[in-house]
């Protein structure tokens, strides 16, 4: 098995107002090359910490964490964006979408952000789209689709720069549960047929459902890490 992602331990602590609060205490994880992989717990448990630690959205207070063989909380601000950039894909609860854009322009938008020519984006972006049921909807903006169907732009977006790892915040949070069920199949999908390796953080029994490993946070530790029902 090949290491994609590492925390050694990890720990986060948030100061405001001089009352320091704990998110993380003394984290250890390695993520492997096509894992399907669920960060569970719940509320103020740490996932989301976690989750931008790894992604390099944040450093960590103590501990190292890794991409590959390069130590990410090293990283200057510049190589870190460039982490981000091209080799991280990033899936948010709220989304994010740009409202102005269509959904093929969000979709290429970390293409256009990479300096690709118009046209190799827009071609990954439609096929990031297709593959997840969307090309009828390309050039809508997202004010005129639904809660599911943003989410599905916001992961064609991360798909389409052929990330090494896709990294989702409750993913299903705001979804009703026949669309977090379509949303669950489409990323397995991915993840089966394309070895896109994703880790989600999530408390969604739907999505725990399918995942091949759990690791259950609690009070910023882990308590358990175990193999999951769609092992």
């Amino acid at each position: 098995m090949e290491p994609i992602l590492q925390a050694k331990g990890v720990t986060k602590i948030y100061t405001t107002g001089g009352i320091q609060t704990p998110a993380l205490q003394g984290v250890d994880l390695t993520i492997q090359k096509g894992e399907f992989t669920a960060i569970a717990g719940p509320s103020g448990s740490g996932k989301s910490t976690l989750l931008h630690l790894l992604g390099g959205l944040d450093r960590p207070t103590a501990g190292e964490t890794w991409l590959g063989d390069r130590r990410t909380d090293q990283l200057d601000a510049v190589a870190l964006a460039h982490v981000r950039l091209w080799e991280i894909g990033f899936v948010f609860q709220a989304y994010n979408l740009i409202p102005v854009l269509t959904a093929l322009e969000n979709a290429a938008f970390v293409l256009e952000l990479q300096g690709r020519p118009r046209r190799e984006r827009e071609a990954k972006a439609m096929a990031a789209l297709e593959a997840l049921d969307m090309a009828a909807y390309a050039h809508r903006r997202p004010n005129q689709l639904s809660g599911g169907q943003q989410q599905r732009v916001a992961i064609a977006r991360a798909l389409a720069a052929e990330p090494q790892v896709i990294l989702a915040d409750e993913p299903t949070a705001n979804l009703d549960s026949q669309t977090g069920r379509a949303l669950i199949e489409l990323m397995k999908r991915l993840n089966q047929e394309q070895g896109v390796t994703f880790v989600f953080s999530t408390h969604d029994p739907r999505l725990l459902e399918h995942v091949t490993r759990i690791v259950r946070l609690e009070d910023g530790r882990v308590v358990r890490d175990e193999r999951g029902p769609g092992a």
